[in-house]
């Protein structure tokens, strides 16, 4: 039986204390590690030709879904959601998209889904037969069935679901939520990053989703003595659609002033925070973004419990499995250890960083294609490679391939594919599709 509420709640309190105790932190140490981690944030992020690529596919596969449907009222619209949305994407993420229908009342059947995702499938592998696309997959079992991609021109991989407006909600939510405060943005970057590199961020291999890793950095901001966020349900107090909540957000756009804690302090504490309920997850601990505390609820899978904050009764991590949860928490305590080696001077901040992020080969996608690279200077890397990052060696190495026997230059769309964009009826205006905002 789950503990109640309030045990729980005393209990993670009690066990967090004792944590920030193993794991003492000098302000000369937080000072030298906030520098190191801003500039890992900055070398890091994406460029301007990054959000113009996935803006620019985004615009293309809307061309695509007017030729597949016709031009009318009627014909679907492809909308990007997830990390590019939230602005938390790095250069070798993938861009989530989903193929609406605006006249849809209730809810779109599974199997419309994948009568919908099949039309698109026949489209793909005949750009793939072309050269344009790579790596297509029509995944129709999954819980959510997606087409998997790669565009040839720029490396990116797309996810094409159906009707997906809950991602595309949480999205713009989370979105709203980071203008509150930039640390949330930033922290959560990181973080991501973190999981890539220690290969724990890809839940169809039963790790951490990029949702439940960004709400248990906003569930950290809420937490926090002053918080930094305020709990969700004030934000939806008018409901849950973006339109509403933005009004809402604008009444916090200060709400964290009052806490001066560096990227540093959160970065060290959320880290120290997770591993201290290590065992107190299977007792019923949740995270609760809605009510921004913890609360007890058990889940068929209770390894770690992150309770979605638009239908509070999923468990946005409950794909986490049995071995994984060990793995995960192996990373938690070992990235500990390393930041406290780093306060001892045993180690030096080049090398701290490469252990929590990877080095920047690694942990950066190019964005054109390397026809120089070789795998011989990819051995020797201080941080295991994940499996999305050796996928996408695979992939350049069938693109290097392409390009040394067709003379395609790497980094550029083909023709061919540039054609579907100014698809039949001439150029679009060039702008991000509904959903989608603009970044510098």
């Amino acid at each position: 039986m789950a503990l109640s509420q309030t045990e729980l709640l005393n209990e993670a309190k009690k066990l967090e204390l004792q944590g920030l105790k193993k794991y003492p932190i000098s302000p000369v140490f937080i000072s030298k590690l906030d520098t190191l981690l801003n500039d890992a944030y900055a070398i890091r992020r994406p460029k301007p030709i990054d959000y113009h690529n996935r803006r620019d596919l985004i615009r293309i596969l809307n061309a695509i879904t007017k030729e597949l449907y016709g031009n009318s009222g009627n014909s679907p619209v492809v909308e990007g959601f997830g990390s590019f949305v939230m602005d938390m994407f790095s250069i070798g993420s993938d861009l989530d998209l989903s193929v609406n229908f605006g006249n849809i009342v209730g809810t779109f059947p599974r199997d419309m889904k994948i009568k919908t995702l099949r039309k698109f499938a026949k489209k793909f592998y005949s750009l793939q037969r072309e050269g344009h696309v790579i790596g297509v997959q029509a995944i129709m079992t999954a819980r959510v069935p997606i087409i998997k991609f790669i565009d040839c021109g720029t490396g990116i991989e797309c996810d094409l679901s159906v009707e997906n407006r809950d991602g595309i909600q949480k999205s713009q939510i989370l979105h709203l939520v980071s203008g509150i405060d930039e640390r949330f943005q930033k922290l959560s970057f990181l973080m991501k990053a973190w999981a890539k590199a220690h290969n724990i961020n890809s839940p169809k291999d039963r790790t951490l989703s990029s949702l439940s890793i960004i709400q248990l950095v906003a569930f950290h901001l809420q937490t926090r003595d002053p918080p930094i966020i305020p709990p969700f349900c004030t934000l939806f107090e008018d409901g849950t659609d973006p339109v509403i909540v933005v009004k809402r957000v604008k009444n916090y756009s200060e709400y964290g002033k009052g806490n001066k804690e560096s990227l540093a302090d959160l970065f060290i504490t959320l880290l120290v925070k997770v591993a201290s309920v290590e065992n107190l997850w299977q007792k019923g601990l949740c995270a609760s973004l809605y009510q921004g505390s913890w609360t007890s609820k058990l889940w068929d899978t209770p390894y770690i419990s992150v309770e979605d904050f638009t239908d509070l009764s999923q468990n946005v991590a409950r794909a986490v499995g049995r071995e994984q949860f060990k793995e995960i928490y192996g990373c938690i305590h070992s990235s500990l250890c390393h930041l406290l080696s780093f306060s001892d001077g045993h180690i030096q901040g080049h090398q701290l960083v490469d252990l929590l992020f990877g080095s920047d080969s690694v942990s950066i996608v190019p964005r054109q294609i390397d026809t120089e690279s070789n795998d011989e200077s990819k051995a020797n890397l201080p941080v295991p490679l994940n499996g999305h990052q050796t996928k996408r060696m695979r992939v350049s190495k069938g693109l290097k391939e392409k390009q040394q026997g067709e003379g395609w230059r790497g980094g550029q769309q083909t023709q061919g594919w540039k054609q579907h964009g100014n698809w039949k009826k001439g150029k679009e205006e060039n702008k991000p599709m509904a959903g989608v905002e603009e970044h510098n």
